[in-house]
């Protein structure tokens, strides 16, 4: 198969690594892909929102299937301008056309989803301009800490979660009138604070069935111990110890078996991961929210741990066989600790060469905020989140420690990185 991957990081990466490794691809092209995408296929210099642009290029390259990485392209419609366009009839795509992706385009979508088929999340109430002295009265009754969540897509930053009640109103009138989260935030979700341990569980879903896919925890905040502001993830390990088989139980037949009966229920055209980010709370699992596509940090810990053909997985997804296919999941651990620029999640330096790269074993680097330079070839940083090292163990605390060896033998000017991922799972 020609397969064409849409994306640029780690997550990416990791798929890359994955899709390349099977017997089933002929050519596999990232778009646009980074420093390490292009070392298992060939990097595109496409957007992955310029759906004219994307399709040019699978005519031309005959492209067989596109995997969607990222969120963007699912919310704005891609699965649809693949459907509608004649040409483009016979490719298969991995991810939900337009309004399947409302699941994790629109919060308050999300939320009346699960309450139609009682899947178990906090109480919530929408709110805009209109109705902001209701949002006050609502934020009056809930106790602390306050939860606001901008409706729309604010690139994993829009989510506040507040102690002080004034605070509170006054973050929520700066969501509404658009001087935070722009138009993501017209409207805002506010919800009860559920307090709990959070874990990530993935499924693949070919809109009938699905097949569970390994969980991880991932660790969001900048600082250790879970301190600072949050990022697009600093690490991640899978399995996760307090993932039990009673609670993998409940977690499909509260939460994945019914979002898919809902799916089907409502002829939703989803094909492809959904990620379901959840709050366990006295070991009963809540939603937090639904993501279309898989969850970054946690694809470079779990991908890893995927031993069947991810291609024939994909493929199955997109075509509506998943049934008959099989999930094989390697029993090791996976631990990523993510290398980030100095003063990311804020400001930022790009452009700073890595160095020790070639001189990593026993571990798989997923890069995300990388480019090579165009004069002498080498690896340098283009983003906030540079670099996932990824590593097994017959234990977590194997996994980690191999992964932060070679961590240390890493170099790049401001480098920074988390030295207490998977700190809140150890004995």
């Amino acid at each position: 198969m020609n397969i064409l991957l849409l994306g640029s990081g780690g997550r990416e990466h990791a798929l890359a690594w994955k899709l390349a490794q099977s017997k089933k691809t002929e050519h596999l092209y990232i778009a646009p892909g980074n420093a390490g995408t292009s070392q298992t296929g060939t990097n595109v210099p496409v957007d992955v929102t310029d759906f004219d642009a994307i399709k040019t290029f699978v005519v031309e390259k005959e492209v067989d299937m596109v995997v969607v990485g990222p969120e963007l392209p699912l919310v704005k419609g891609i699965k649809n301008y693949f459907k509608e366009n004649k040409v483009l009839d016979n490719v298969l795509v991995v991810g939900p056309d337009m309004q399947a992706a409302q699941l994790e385009g629109s919060k308050s979508y999300a939320k009346e989803f699960m309450q139609r088929h009682n899947i178990p999340t906090a109480p919530y109430r929408k709110f805009n301009e209109e109705t902001l002295e209701e949002g006050y009265r609502f934020l009056e009754k809930l106790q602390p800490p306050y939860v606001l969540k901008a409706d729309g897509l604010a690139a994993g930053k829009g989510v506040l979660i507040l102690e002080d009640l004034q605070q509170a109103k006054e973050e929520l009138t700066q969501m509404v009138n658009g001087a935070k989260f722009g138009e993501a935030a017209s409207n805002v979700v506010i919800e009860s604070y559920l307090k709990g341990i959070e874990l990530s569980a993935f499924a693949l879903t070919d809109g009938k069935d699905y097949k569970i896919l390994p969980v991880a925890k991932d660790y969001k905040r900048i600082g250790e111990g879970d301190t600072g502001p949050n990022t697009g993830g600093m690490g991640s390990v899978s399995p996760v110890p307090f993932a039990t088989e009673e609670l993998m139980k409940k977690i499909e037949e509260r939460i994945i078996k019914p979002t898919v009966e809902g799916i089907k229920e409502e002829n939703l055209d989803y094909t492809g991961f959904i990620f379901f980010g959840l709050m366990i709370v006295d070991n009963d699992p809540y939603v937090i929210e639904y993501n279309c596509r898989m969850g970054d940090p946690e694809a470079e810990s779990i991908i890893p741990r995927i031993k069947s053909d991810l291609v024939e997985l994909l493929a199955a997804t997109a075509n509506g066989t998943l049934r008959q296919t099989t999930l094989e999941i390697d029993e090791r651990y996976a631990a990523s600790v993510m290398l980030v620029s100095g003063g990311y999640p804020g400001s930022y330096e790009k452009g700073k060469k890595m160095e020790g790269i070639e001189g990593v074993n026993n571990c798989i680097l997923f890069h995300a905020g990388t480019a090579r330079d165009i004069d002498d070839g080498s690896v340098k940083t283009s983003g906030g989140r540079v670099m996932a090292v990824t590593a097994y163990g017959n234990t977590m605390e194997e996994a980690l420690q191999t992964a932060y060896a070679n961590v240390d033998l890493i170099g790049f000017e401001g480098k920074y990185y988390r030295k207490d991922i998977g700190f809140d799972l150890k004995n």
